[in-house]
């Protein structure tokens, strides 16, 4: 279906609120409009554990003068409530000085949104029958799983944003998604498996994409884990099948390369652009933009156009992401990095879709071309240490390589490294690029975004399991 939305609140409205916001002094004022409908259903042991949905609107203005920022927040979208918003964060701002005027604003079309299902027309039922069909489908994928937990949620956020400066923009954002974590139990005691599917589209999601799929992927990550042996120790090749290694890559290099990081050297990219930070193979980018993908919107929570940004081009470090404050502050535009959890949120520099382009070999070939060395099928989460690059990730899902071959499933252990270090090391891009959804948190905010490469290989990380290297 396609269809074009209503504005959240009257444009007339919006310019005498921001006129407001700059009338005791200020150089920016900035209003942020937020209507988000949520469902959330878990289905835990066969059984219907969770079904909430939720309904959030509200507005989030910001005033900033000089090195100030004013923020306050408000449920009531009448003129009244915007104001008494505007004008508490005028009172934060503050600090003399003139009227600012605010350009008349020129509002872009509203998109148009392209859903064929919209999850909020579907019957909350019919959303339970997938939940039991992962259930199912899990459970007959061996009589060693003991235990399926599978979740479905979906959201539809519309947005508004404007500005003094005349911008005017809005979005109509709708995501979907399904995970499923399977429990098995054997000789070597509980091993656990997690799958997820996620994209930037309607109901539409299951028929492009089969639930039994996603659900027999977790089931299988947990029964091979039951015959897994401890991992090895000690620093080695490491290959990333592609698609699911794209979260290190997020973590241990993204977050470094946004400029609030930068500006307040908390970064290990600081100071080096136009240097040689990465093999010549790696291209770095984000990009706001491809279809469907989770991290993908028409416009960031500034109400600036999402954009494709290269940030390490063959391995020269060529730009940091921006938002619009960073941006304004060292006489750059804003890439479209400006992202916020919700209405009661200050906006600041996020990453979108972040991933690294593909090469040109066979996956195969990286394999077999890798005499000893572990293969990681599955990353889990980590954490990263911006201002030197130093990280420690799980992988949950990974076996040997020996003689150029995947033979023995691992035990969960964990890559520990420094990502430049691990940027400069790859010395082998495949050519099968995916994709993988994930959550971003930074300084109490998550937001969706996603992460990908293509199969690589590491001639050298440490890797921390249990077993002799």
């Amino acid at each position: 279906m396609t269809t074009a939305t209503s504005p959240l609140v009257d444009p007339d409205v919006v310019e005498r609120v921001l006129a407001a916001a700059l009338r005791r002094g200020g150089d920016f004022a900035e209003v942020f409009v937020e209507d988000k409908r949520s469902t959330s259903i878990v289905l835990d042991d066969r059984r219907v554990e969770e079904l909430l949905s939720g309904h959030d609107r509200g507005a989030g203005i910001r005033v900033v003068r000089g090195e100030t920022t004013g923020f306050a927040h408000t449920a009531d979208l009448s003129e009244a409530g915007l104001l008494v918003a505007a004008h508490a964060a005028a009172a934060v701002a503050r600090s003399g000085g003139g009227e600012a005027p605010v350009a008349r604003l020129e509002g872009r079309a509203d998109p148009m949104l392209r859903v064929e299902v919209l999850p909020e027309h579907v019957d909350k039922a019919a959303k339970v029958e997938l939940l039991r069909r992962a259930d199912h489908a899990a459970r007959s994928s061996g009589g060693a799983i003991v235990q399926v937990s599978a979740g479905y949620g979906d959201s539809r956020r519309r947005i508004l944003v404007a500005s003094s400066e005349g911008l005017m923009a809005s979005d109509d954002q709708v995501r979907t998604r399904l995970s499923v974590t399977c429990v098995a139990s054997g000789d070597s005691g509980m091993q656990t498996g997690y799958e997820s599917l996620a994209r930037t589209v309607g109901f539409e999601l299951f028929d492009r994409f089969s639930v039994e799929d996603t659900a027999q992927a977790a089931a299988g990550r947990a029964l091979a884990k039951l015959s897994a042996r401890p991992a090895p120790s000690g620093v080695m090749p490491v290959v990333i099948k592609g698609g699911t290694g794209g979260i290190l890559f997020h973590e241990a290099c993204g977050h470094g390369l946004e400029a609030d990081h930068v500006v307040k050297d908390a970064s290990a990219y600081r100071g080096k652009l136009g240097q040689l930070v990465a093999s010549p193979l790696v291209t770095l980018v984000d990009d706001g933009t491809p279809v469907d993908e989770w991290g993908t919107a028409a416009i960031d929570d500034e109400g600036h156009p999402s954009q494709r940004n290269v940030l390490i081009e063959e391995g020269v470090l060529t730009d940091y992401m921006w938002d619009y404050l960073r941006g304004r502050r060292s006489g750059r535009r804003s890439s479209g990095n400006g992202r916020r959890q919700s209405y009661q949120h200050l906006p600041m520099v996020r990453m979108t879709n972040t991933y690294l382009l593909a090469g040109e070999d066979d996956p195969d070939e990286i394999v077999a071309q890798t005499p000893d060395g572990v293969y990681v099928a599955k990353l889990g989460g980590g954490q990263v240490n911006t201002a030197t690059g130093d990280f420690v990730f799980g992988m949950t899902e990974a076996f040997l390589i020996e003689n150029g071959r995947i033979t023995e499933p691992l035990r969960d252990a964990n890559l520990i490294g420094n990502g430049p270090d691990v940027l400069r090391k790859i010395d082998v891009v495949g050519n099968d690029f995916d994709m993988s959804p994930g959550t971003c948190g930074k300084d109490g905010q998550s937001v969706p975004v996603g992460c990908g490469q293509a199969t690589l290989r590491i001639t050298g990380v440490t890797v921390g399991g249990t077993a002799g290297a």
